[in-house]
């Protein structure tokens, strides 16, 4: 496994493995250059939603990235923890706040098999009684492979599929991960992943890094994750010839009772990278448990609640505040292109079913 603290051209399993792990990250965690950091040649959303549409193939009416996933229905419950950090009434105590979700696997294909990526997401809409609103798109990994928007895009053009063979060109992937350092953390993650056969077994990630602001003022530097209250029940292996097991197992487990995780966040000491994905948090950090997500129901996604959604991170209630990692504002962009084209695409197909959700 490669070691993190000294970083090297991956090789053997840890190599292939990261070619298919980045490979779909870069059709997962679709973004866009929303700034000018690249003026005059910068690289907009439309070039890089572009670059993921053709890697992974265009599919009308459906997202470019996350295209396979199902509604899920449900409410958070908060216990009051955080509201000395942060003014959001969801955070109050004893408020419960209706939500609207989404599981989906990485990828353009929604017709893709559930094996062929080996990350999970969960993207949620908080939906405030005054009309505020939270959304967060999170995945179940411990750190993004890159820092900058740059290197994302970069990455996406060195896994493209070869025309000639319709796999990356292990040169090419090889060359990026060795010039690039930064991905050491991920490719000795997703070396030994095995993610299980279940969206209600994982643990989701914020990734990125947000601030929270308390009634005085202050600002508290937060990463946060949703972890389950059901223990992994296998390794992720589907039955033999079984395509669409996560939703058939999500369907079974919601008709059981409902699915709960708790919504923790974590507190970045002084000195702790904010504005960078790539670089993970020591463990011993300050977790603070805000409550309970409930997940009772599922829908289609094609006409459940979630497929109107645009799961932009940027979308934030009074209290909470993006950091200045460019990944966030370069998301938010990439996912607003991605919207318009799938309801364009809608207008001009009548008679086709299409979800409509909002993680590009």
């Amino acid at each position: 496994m490669q070691d993190p603290r000294n970083p090297r051209p991956p090789s053997g399993l840890a190599w292939r493995w990261g070619v298919i792990g980045l490979a779909v990250v870069g059709t997962a965690l679709v973004f866009g250059y929303a700034g000018g950091w690249l003026t005059p040649d910068r690289l907009g959303p439309k070039k890089i939603v572009s670059l993921l549409q053709a890697n992974s193939g265009l599919h009308p009416g459906y997202r470019r990235n996350h295209a396979k996933g199902i509604c899920v229905g449900g409410r958070f419950e908060s216990n009051g923890q955080l509201a000395s950090f942060s003014e959001a009434k969801l955070f109050g105590q004893g408020v419960s706040t209706p939500l609207v979700g989404r599981f989906a696997i990485p990828g353009g294909n929604p017709q893709a098999p559930d094996s062929s990526a080996p990350i999970r997401s969960m993207a949620l809409r908080f939906d405030m009684a005054d009309g505020e609103q939270w959304r967060t798109g999170m995945n179940a990994m411990p750190v993004f492979p890159v820092s900058t928007p740059k290197d994302f895009y970069d990455l996406n053009v060195a896994t493209a599929p070869d025309p000639a063979t319709g796999k990356p060109n292990p040169d090419k992937a090889k060359a990026f991960f060795g010039s690039h350092p930064e991905t050491g953390p991920f490719l000795a993650w997703i070396s030994q992943a095995k993610p299980p056969a279940s969206y209600v077994d994982e643990t989701y990630k914020s990734l990125n890094a947000f601030y929270l602001r308390d009634g005085s003022g202050q600002r508290h530097a937060v990463r946060w994750q949703v972890v389950p209250e059901t223990p992994s029940t296998g390794d992720g292996s589907p039955a033999a010839g079984d395509t669409d097991y996560l939703a058939a197992d999500l369907q079974k487990r919601l008709a059981a009772g409902p699915a709960r995780w708790h919504l923790q966040f974590v507190f970045a000491n002084d000195g702790d990278p904010v504005d960078d994905a790539a670089k993970a948090w020591p463990d011993d950090r300050k977790v603070v448990d805000a409550g309970t997500i409930v997940l009772d129901s599922w829908q289609p996604q094609a006409d459940g609640p979630c497929r109107d959604v645009n799961y932009d991170p940027a979308i934030l209630p009074h209290g909470m505040e993006i950091s200045g990692d460019p990944i966030i504002v370069a998301r938010s962009a990439a996912y607003a292109e991605s919207y318009l084209r799938r309801t364009s695409e809608e207008g001009h197909l009548p008679g086709t079913e299409r979800p409509k959700e909002g993680q590009p």
